[in-house]
């Protein structure tokens, strides 16, 4: 079977009874969805380094954001949220971009509302786009805000994608500044960071999960000297589960 050939089902039924319960504001268990999305994979999700999926909260699960044409990102949360024993609490993109579209206003427009009612319906938190856009800037302040909230208070296995959107090739890169005090932020840093490559290999759809580590920068290093090593340190990790041709710069 070549790359690119996994059968990704969408259960009809499934499907119909998210957008019902997205509409009429009612909350689902994202974990048993994503079960049952993930059930009718063909040939099944391959999963490695079993031994490291997270049994107990809190930690944070931070995986690349694998990219191909027609590989759709939701299926990067269900999959890893199908292996893990507990809810997740993700923080999903707010909006879908459609640049040089002639639908770009219309699409961009309805995929906020769409999105988030999925994110009501699972009690996520919505994040502005990627790259970062200069009308954003208070939209993505407020998020950043409830997500340290919610890993204080709630404690959370809180599912993250530094990247926050496709990437040539499918190729890992550097996150958009600021993503590395985010991650020092919601870590704090006692809790651990769990990384995970997301690729397909000729065969399957294949999810490999690393050793647990502690994201920590010297305290008395200029800001944003700490966001560029605390990207580059999660970078790595997260590359090291990686096939070689999608470790981009990180190879």
């Amino acid at each position: 079977m070549a790359q690119g050939t996994v059968r990704y089902t969408h259960h009809p039924f499934l499907v119909a009874a998210l957008a019902r319960d997205a509409l009429l504001g009612r909350k689902r268990s994202f974990r048993e969805d994503a079960a049952a999305f993930v059930r009718h994979l063909n040939p099944p999700l391959r999963i490695l380094g079993k031994e490291n999926i997270p049994q107990q909260a809190p930690c944070i699960v931070m995986a690349n954001h694998y990219f191909r044409p027609g590989f759709q990102a939701w299926w990067i949360a269900l999959g890893i949220a199908a292996c893990i024993p507990l809810e997740m609490y993700w923080v999903m993109t707010g909006e879908l971009t459609f640049p040089g579209k002639w639908y770009a206003w219309f699409g961009s427009a309805l995929s906020r509302f769409i999105l988030a009612r999925i994110a009501r319906t699972y009690s996520f938190t919505t994040m502005p786009p990627m790259p970062p856009r200069p009308k954003d800037v208070a939209a993505r302040a407020r998020a950043v805000r409830e997500v340290v909230e919610c890993v204080r208070e709630r404690r959370p296995i809180l599912g993250i994608t530094p990247e926050g959107g496709d990437q040539p090739g499918g190729r890992l890169t550097m996150p958009a500044s600021g993503s590395g005090r985010f991650a020092l932020l919601i870590s704090n840093p006692h809790i651990p960071i769990v990384p995970v490559g997301v690729y397909e290999s000729e065969e399957d759809f294949c999810l490999r999960f690393g050793e647990a580590f502690c994201l920590s920068v010297a305290a008395d290093l200029p800001s944003d000297e700490k966001d560029t090593l605390a990207a580059q340190m999660m970078m790595r990790k997260i590359a090291a589960l990686l096939p070689e041709n999608l470790r981009g710069e990180f190879a």
